[in-house]
């Protein structure tokens, strides 16, 4: 193990709500190459492994079981091209308040109204950080980053970044695909502010009677900062903890306006600059002040009185009280104003929670007009909804298949969110929940991962979800062709598993130590590589008689012999293998019957 890499570390002081957390692994550099040690380093090839700046947008909601990397990089150089343009490249573990205070010291003109947002440098092109009007996408330049899987330094325009409201390709697409090294700005030579027009700064500047300078604008930001955010090192937090939503113009009209006519809103620009008409951003801070939340808390964590966009630890909050309060300040505030609101902070778990939505077969269980004892039994484990699992993970939401009856389950699982939805195969027992999915569409289209022949076939067998101009309400995707090789879902490596189901191709999926595999007959040798190493493998076992496309019981567990995980479930099961209680009895130790509803730990 290189020396750079450190066991067992204490990364409390990384972050800025305060709740105690440790590393299993730690390693800080100062250079691309050391960057590039590291990852030629078995502990990063073994490990999860998650970088961090500041650590202000994460909440550890357990100790770290994997690697955490942190940049040491740090300088500011500025490369005057012209008399209004001036390029300033700062180091990623840089602190943002360092190049604010820089900038103006330096009279250059762009960062000002960005004073006193905690974190560092290579978080800004990331999280596109952003306040009264200013986002960093606005002078961002280029960013020079490190690919993680050919390990060589590349350039990447402001343009291909695909900047939006606190997003970017390095948050959705590009997740875990690169490490930032530095960014580049290209800001304003200027003693005064040009920006200093928005919200707060507004009456700020009519009040002074000309255009302030950078320092009485980046003061003024801080003095606002401070009246309204805990003071750093004082009281932990993570700054704002919710995103503003930005919902359908006409949603905001039709619907918010119908339960509060209050509800205030701003425009919301693109990109360019021009102005969306089709859309309107909503305060949060608003909307959980409104529906009765100042004050608020859950055990040690509580909604900061002065600005209820915050939720603030008193020196005693768990991870787990500021998770119940978040769930609470959603739970509310979709319940008063029919707005869903999205945590602008990451939920950081290196384990695995998996819950089996749906256990039965395309038949389901009981089976219609069956009277044997399974169908007939009042034990609600022996009632088995269409095959579908729900993966959570660093803080990702993933769904394995919406199957015809995933109305019901998310229902009975309370799910809120999406990240991702993972499809295994065309089959409709698999897929004929998906017009259930347009509540999840709210925020935008909904991100679906599918082979080659599935995209083309939902693309006919659901047209209407595809068409240029879609009807309202329709759901709407972002439709993602995967081959058989890893890929991410915002960070979470996702490794397909080919299996034949009958004569078909399908996939299952394997997320860390935990493997999804339903619907298969055949594993060649080569794929079953992939199912070694597991904690958990569910994986299909129709019935003891034989099948022409899917594992029998003695199949499955012939396959889980080979491969070994620690634990293994069998789900898709019909009504032929029997009561659960009395199937699960005959079972090896490590094996257990699935059940809807089941939860199932990974650590």
């Amino acid at each position: 193990m290189t020396p750079l890499i450190e066991e067992n570390r204490n990364i409390t002081g990384l972050t800025t709500f305060g709740i105690p957390v440790k590393a299993r692994y730690f390693a800080e550099y100062s250079s691309a190459d050391q960057l590039r040690r590291i990852c030629r380093d078995e502990v990063y090839r073994e490990n999860l492994c998650f970088h961090i700046g500041g650590g202000s947008n994460l909440l550890f909601q357990a100790d770290f079981d994997g690697l955490i990397l942190h940049s040491a990089i740090r300088g500011i150089t500025a490369y005057r091209k012209n008399s209004e343009t001036v390029y300033v490249i700062a180091g990623a573990g840089e602190k943002w308040t360092d190049l604010v205070d820089y900038c103006v010291r330096e009279g250059l003109g762009g960062l000002e109204c960005m004073a006193g947002i905690p974190g560092e440098v290579g978080a800004a092109p990331v999280q596109n950080v952003g306040a009264y009007g200013a986002e960093a996408s606005d002078v961002i330049y280029n960013v020079e980053v490190l690919d993680r899987e050919t390990l060589e330094v590349k350039t990447l325009s402001n343009g291909e970044c695909g900047f939006s409201y606190r997003n970017s390709n390095f948050k959705t697409i590009w997740k875990d695909r690169y490490f930032v090294l530095r960014v580049s700005f290209r800001v304003t030579p200027s003693e005064t502010s040009r920006d200093a027009s928005y919200g707060g700064l507004k009456g700020f500047v009519e009040n002074l009677g000309r255009r302030p300078t950078l320092a009485e604008v980046r003061d003024e930001v801080l003095r606002i900062r401070a009246s309204k955010l805990p003071e750093p090192g004082m009281t932990g937090s993570a700054g704002s903890f919710f995103k503003n939503p930005v919902v359908r113009t006409k949603y905001y009209e039709w619907e918010v306006l119908h339960f509060d006519k209050d509800v205030p809103c701003y425009p919301v620009t693109g990109p360019d600059g021009t102005v969306d008409d089709g859309h309107v951003k909503i305060p949060a801070g608003w909307l959980i002040e409104h529906a009765g939340l100042k004050g608020y808390r859950e055990g040690g964590a509580f909604v900061y009185p002065d600005n209820c966009l915050v939720i603030a630890n008193d020196g005693s909050a768990t991870a787990a009280d500021v998770v119940r309060l978040a769930r609470h300040i959603e739970h509310e505030v979709n319940r008063r104003y029919h707005i869903p609101l999205e945590p602008e902070v990451n939920y950081i778990d290196s384990g695995i929670d998996v819950r089996i939505l749906g256990s039965g077969t395309s038949k389901g269980v009981p089976e219609l007009m069956c009277d044997c004892p399974v169908c007939t039994s009042e034990n609600p484990r022996d009632k088995r909804l269409r095959a579908s699992a729900l993966v959570r993970t660093m803080g990702v939401t993933l769904l394995i298949d919406p199957s015809p009856d995933f109305r019901r389950q998310a229902l009975d699982a309370d799910l809120r969110h999406i990240d991702g939805v993972l499809i295994t195969h065309e089959h409709y027992d698999h897929v004929g929940g998906i017009d259930d999915l347009r509540p999840y569409c709210f925020r935008g289209p909904v991100n679906m991962y599918v082979r080659e022949d599935v995209d083309r076939h939902l693309r006919s067998r659901l047209d209407y979800c595809f068409r240029e101009q879609l009807y309202p309400g329709v759901p709407s995707f972002d439709m993602h062709v995967i081959g058989n090789r890893p890929f991410f879902i915002k960070g979470v490596k996702v490794e397909p598993v080919e299996v034949l189901h009958g004569k078909l191709p399908i996939y299952g999926y394997r997320i860390g130590r935990f493997a999804y595999v339903t619907d298969a007959k055949y594993i060649s040798d080569e794929e079953k590589e992939k199912l070694h190493g597991l904690d958990v493998l569910v994986v299909n076992a129709l019935r003891a008689r034989e099948h022409f496309s899917h594992f029998t019981l003695a199949e499955a567990l012939a396959l889980i012999e080979e491969v070994k995980p620690k634990r293994a479930y069998l789900t898709h099961l019909c009504h032929e293998v029997g009561q659960h209680a009395r199937f699960n009895s005959t079972l090896p130790e490590n094996v257990q019957a699935a059940y809807d509803g089941l939860e199932i730990r990974v650590d």
